[in-house]
């Protein structure tokens, strides 16, 4: 086991003048200097991360955020320069959005599924206690939501039921006149006229996912291919460290494809322990994904990350993380694996949930954020000082990640350090304005230029 060493990293605030200083011929003497002055990127975090021991613990750190919900009148801390606002609140549980062309924005009021098999005996009962404790244990409303602001005031003053009698539906896509939703075990469709505000008739299966009794990570995010031949399934794994047996893992920690057509699957890319949200980079044409990892290594072990997928791309979980660093709680091991995984892009803090992915490109918040990812951190739970509960946005260059992330929602724990808000899902609706839904809050926030 080795560390890895910190890369110097320009912070966004000082790439203008480190640009400006090229253009005049060659970075040179000042933009080393610029490049030095930066702060050391924080553990756990960067392109290249700093990786401490795993530290294992005989009982493992749980320390869950209690939900409270926000008191009247409050709401996130937004960033220098922009405000946020209820877009719509008193939802059920609001997990995953999605806008359609027209503007209406589609939000699925989602929990987890009957899971009879996900943990049995003390310490599955002792993590259903602390689920209860963090608000994660609501019923689902299996419904998906339709939000329309008719008069433009960044306000949701109609509301609809989009789809309901769902199976713990999550993510969306909109293919033509096709509407898509990936339930938690299958992938399903229905007609869709621009306008609607009711889906109708029965859902059609196009694909089975990977459910059943286990089902540890239930959501299954979903996106579709420039040309509306191909969906992409998020599926995360049956266990922490496949601690369920690897048989258990069929066709889970990956990214499916889906053909649109037919309805045939394969494995597109695999060893991803948690891959939730997806977005495509503008630049590249790349998917990229935001990936939960493996807990119980400790406070700084494993950072989450986002990451360009690489087609039949490995990445290493259950056997490894962050490329060649072997988790030996798994056995039997798999050096052959472990030799070809791939070390994500990009690491977003060590148990941060960061679930919520949207690509920058047209937003109008303004020009700090003009090229990069927003992520949604829904908050840790297995680590002493909590980490993530903010939305954060990661800047790039070109098609690849450059500097540290600036926040650009914060203060979703309160001074007792208890969770007014978990955010989640993320959106760019068709005004350039960022959308967080927060399933503590049960609210959809919409952050805009100040």
């Amino acid at each position: 086991m080795h560390k890895k060493k910190s890369s110097p990293v320009v912070h966004p605030a000082v790439l203008p003048a480190v640009v400006a200083v090229a253009l005049l011929g060659g970075i040179g003497l000042r933009a080393a200097h610029a490049l030095e002055a930066q702060p050391a990127t924080p553990v756990g975090f960067g392109p290249n991360p700093t990786l401490p021991e795993p530290d294992k613990a005989l009982v493992p750190t749980i320390n869950v955020a209690k939900a409270v919900g926000w008191p009247a009148n409050a709401q996130p801390q937004a960033a220098a320069g922009l405000k946020v606002v209820r877009f719509a609140d008193k939802l059920v549980h609001p997990r995953w959005l999605y806008v359609l062309p027209n503007g209406d924005v589609l939000v699925a009021e989602t929990n987890a599924p009957e899971r009879p098999d996900d943990g049995k005996g003390p310490k599955a009962w002792v993590t259903k206690q602390f689920q209860k404790k963090a608000g994660a244990t609501v019923k689902s409303a299996n419904r998906i939501t339709l939000l329309r602001d008719t008069n433009g005031d960044g306000v949701a003053d109609q509301r609809f039921v989009f789809a309901e009698g769902l199976n713990s539906p999550f993510g969306m896509a909109l293919v033509g006149d096709q509407f898509y939703v990936a339930n938690t075990d299958a992938v399903v469709r229905f007609p869709y006229a621009q306008g609607q505000t009711k889906l109708a008739g029965p859902a059609v299966k196009l694909a089975d996912l990977p459910g059943g009794r286990i089902n540890h990570h239930w959501t299954k995010s979903l996106i579709a291919n420039g040309d509306g031949t191909k969906l992409y399934a998020g599926i995360g794994s049956n266990s922490n460290v496949a601690e369920n047996g690897i048989e258990a893992e069929q066709e889970r920690a990956a990214i499916l494809e889906i053909d649109i057509q037919t309805g045939a699957s394969r494995v597109f890319a695999s060893g991803l322990r948690n891959p939730v949200g997806l977005a495509w980079e503008p630049t590249s044409k790349a998917l990229w994904v935001s990936v939960n990892e493996r807990d119980e290594l400790g406070d700084d072990l494993v950072p989450d990350y986002i990451t360009s997928v690489q087609e039949n791309g490995f990445y290493g979980w259950p056997y490894s993380y962050y490329g060649k660093h072997v988790d030996d709680r798994v056995k039997p091991q798999r050096p052959d694996l472990v030799d070809k995984a791939i070390p994500p892009d990009y690491a977003l803090g060590a148990h941060t949930a960061s679930l919520g992915l949207a690509s920058a490109d047209g937003n109008k918040l303004s020009q700090s954020y003009a090229h990069g990812m927003f992520v949604g951190q829904h908050g840790s739970w297995n680590r002493k000082n909590p980490a993530g509960y903010k939305v954060i946005f990661v800047p790039f260059v070109g098609a690849k990640p450059s500097g540290m992330p600036l926040d650009v929602l914060n203060g979703f724990l309160d001074a007792k350090g208890q969770a007014q808000g978990r955010p989640v899902g993320l959106a760019l609706d068709k005004q350039g304005a960022l959308l967080v839904a927060d399933d503590v809050g049960n609210v959809i926030w919409r952050v805009t230029p100040r």
